[in-house]
């Protein structure tokens, strides 16, 4: 039995972070998912590959248990062992008389029927972590990052997918998130779940907390003074809001109703708060300076 490099696999560093193994994970995904190299039985191997080297290192205690493996790999190698007589038995039975459980004597498929994972993978996690490694296969599956815009988050949206020589249309429901994950059930490899991983492109149109929405109205200084109404952006368009006299800079308006709706329940919505911001005129005629200078002799 070969060793098998994870890091190599994944092009990462023994040091690497687990955020920076996250993100080189995914962005491997992407590349080698089958649904994006049809019918390319080299790609489909290197993408179980990737995911497979993920799944170790992403766990903390996988991770470790590794590379206390690779670790002794390195010192056989080093003393000019070659990679083929290294005696993975007695690796793991020193593992198991320090309490590191048992992982060669059983080979099956930590993952039960879905298959995929190399002997390696099963002779080092089989035993050990068979249980946890399942529960892992069933809550994460294979994954899949998919962009969708804020007004698709506030409305729902669907999205095509080509996957085991079929073409589903899966539906994003309203109301999630930078993060969301969408099961897509027996879409993935091996007739594992697909899930996809939701990016909302430009969120930054409004600030979210929860189902609640943050935004800026800028007005004139005058509407403020006087009284009047303003528009404001909301995810529906744009709608009036009423502004009494002598309304301060940064003061927040509560839009009941108006803001995201809730993931489980979408004719539910959060609120939307509107923090007003005074908009100052760059050009005054003599006439125009002359009253604000006289105004501004008004005592608050």
């Amino acid at each position: 039995m070969d060793y098998k490099d994870y890091y190599k696999v994944l092009g990462v560093d023994r040091k690497a972070s687990a955020d920076e193994i996250r993100k080189v994970y995914r962005k491997l995904a992407m590349q080698y998912h089958p649904d994006k190299n049809p019918g390319d039985k080299k790609s489909e191997d290197k993408f179980k590959e990737i995911n497979e080297a993920y799944q170790v290192l992403s766990d903390e205690q996988k991770r470790a248990r590794y590379d206390q493996l690779g670790s002794a790999y390195s010192d056989y190698r080093t003393k000019g062992g070659r990679p083929g007589d290294f005696q993975w038995d007695d690796w793991f039975q020193q593992q198991q008389q320090q309490g590191g459980g048992r992982g060669y004597a059983n080979t099956e498929n930590p993952f039960g029927d879905a298959g995929g994972f190399s002997d390696f993978f099963r002779s080092i996690f089989g035993d050990a972590v068979r249980n946890s490694a399942r529960n892992q296969a069933t809550q994460q599956g294979y994954q899949q990052e998919v962009d969708i815009s804020f007004q698709e988050a506030f409305e729902g949206t669907s999205r095509q997918l080509q996957t085991n020589g079929r073409k589903l249309q899966v539906r994003i429901p309203a109301g999630v998130k930078t993060g969301s994950k969408v099961r897509v059930a027996g879409a993935g490899p091996e007739g594992l779940d697909l899930y996809l991983i939701v990016n909302v492109t430009d969120e930054d149109k409004f600030e979210r907390n929860g189902q609640d929405l943050y935004t800026t109205s800028a007005l004139s200084v005058f509407t403020l003074i006087l009284g009047g109404e303003t528009d404001v952006e909301t995810p529906t368009g744009k709608v009036k809001l009423s502004i009494p006299p002598g309304t301060q800079t940064d003061q927040v308006f509560r839009l009941a109703g108006r803001g995201m709706p809730h993931l489980k329940n979408p004719n539910t919505k959060g609120d939307l708060y509107v923090k007003l911001k005074v908009q100052v005129p760059k050009y005054l005629s003599a006439k125009q300076r002359e009253l604000i200078e006289e105004a501004s002799l008004i005592k608050f």
